[in-house]
């Protein structure tokens, strides 16, 4: 039998079932799965960070996609207890996100002091398909080079699929957001501001932020019309999101209204695409997009860097701002934008981050410099 049969080989008492990753190039790469025994099929695109996974695999930006990690061990700290629903814990929403996982060295021995199970048990568990024993380097590469692409994890080729499932072409943010409203409070009982957040797919490190600087929080739907809000808000935040800004329409038309009543707005990744489609720009999709920990942006007007945490694959196009908007920063990387605002209005946005989780906290301070306008 072949050492890589699908009928699996044996380790002790443990069997590994092999697993293919088919890319729409015709690429074809083998491997273990240590997932859910299922297939999947998504977008696939890499991610440089070292650590993370927990929080990582959590944030509703990955929906439809098959996230390739480039550090090669994963694992070894296992996957930390707590509820999913409840904010005090480490995850970014109330399920994994990504449709597959692709790293080249998985750890069976995991150690930490606050996991209670392997990553095998949780993506087992979420029926996420996983596989192990890639050139994750090599596959970077080659996307780098390429652009991300369709692909599927597959525990067979004797039949390749005869399309790739394209997840750019449904509204993954009506698949994300939230269906009915939900209030947060902040342990004061008399919170300072009440921001309307557009749930697009939101971070709930989002949430814990602004909840840490003693500001209620209205998340709604993604299409909610903030003339209905039965609560009184300061001003509007749009959340970050998986897939094509142009999907999020009906967001992007509320947006609009709320700019023609001068309503104090802030946008976070998905959202900072959005605010600029409501302003008028253009949004394009960039080659490889921007996952990782270690993006560095510089600030245009005071000439500051920050290093910040990303998860996108879709950028506004400079050239189409108008109506007031500037740069407000860009990527020293490939110098695509990463933030805009208004010379005179109270609305602003960025491409990466604030909330990081994981990542670095160098721009905590953009949830302060917001609710200062509020």
């Amino acid at each position: 039998m072949d050492a890589h049969g699908v009928d699996g080989k044996i380790f002790g008492l443990k069997k590994l079932y092999t697993m293919y990753l088919l890319l729409e190039d015709g690429t074809q790469m083998r491997g273990d799965s240590f997932g859910a025994q299922c297939d999947a099929s998504g977008e696939v695109v890499f991610n440089t960070g070292m650590v993370g996974y927990p929080e990582g695999f959590t944030d509703p930006s990955y929906r439809g996609q098959i996230l390739v990690l480039t550090y090669p061990l994963v694992g070894n700290y296992g996957v930390p207890a707590g509820n999913l629903n409840e904010l005090k814990n480490p995850f970014e929403s109330s399920r994994i996100q990504i449709s597959g996982l692709v790293v080249n060295e998985y750890s069976k021995n995991y150690s930490h002091f606050a996991c209670t199970l392997s990553l095998t048990e949780w993506l087992k568990q979420s029926h996420i398909p996983a596989i192990s024993g890639v050139d994750t380097r090599a596959l970077t590469q080659k996307l780098r080079r390429k652009g991300v692409m369709l692909g599927t994890l597959a525990h067979t080729i004797s039949k390749p699929p005869a399309s790739f499932d394209n997840p750019n072409k449904r509204n993954l943010v009506a698949e994300v957001s939230t269906s009915e409203a939900i209030f947060y409070s902040p342990h004061s009982k008399s919170p300072h501001k009440t921001v309307l957040l557009y749930d697009c797919g939101v971070k709930l490190n989002i949430i814990r932020s602004l909840l840490a600087r003693n500001t209620a929080v209205l998340r709604v739907p993604w299409n909610f019309d903030f003339i209905k809000a039965t609560r009184k808000f300061d001003g509007i935040i749009v959340s970050n999101g998986p897939g094509d800004p142009e999907k999020a329409d009906q967001t992007i038309h509320v947006i609009k209204k709320a700019m023609q009543s001068s309503i104090p707005i802030l946008g976070i990744c998905l959202g900072n695409q959005i605010l600029a489609l409501a302003a008028g720009a253009k949004t394009f999709k960039l080659p490889y997009g921007h996952r990782s920990q270690n993006q560095p942006c510089m600030e245009m007007q005071t000439q500051k860097a920050y290093i910040t945490s990303q998860n996108h694959g879709f950028a506004v196009d400079p050239h189409t701002l108008q109506n007031g908007f500037e740069i407000w920063f860009q990527n020293l990387n490939d110098d695509s934008v990463e933030g805009i605002r208004h010379r005179e209005k109270p609305w602003m946005a960025v491409q990466f981050h604030p909330e990081s989780n994981p990542g670095p906290t160098d721009t905590s301070w953009i949830f302060d410099f917001f609710l200062k306008h509020l």
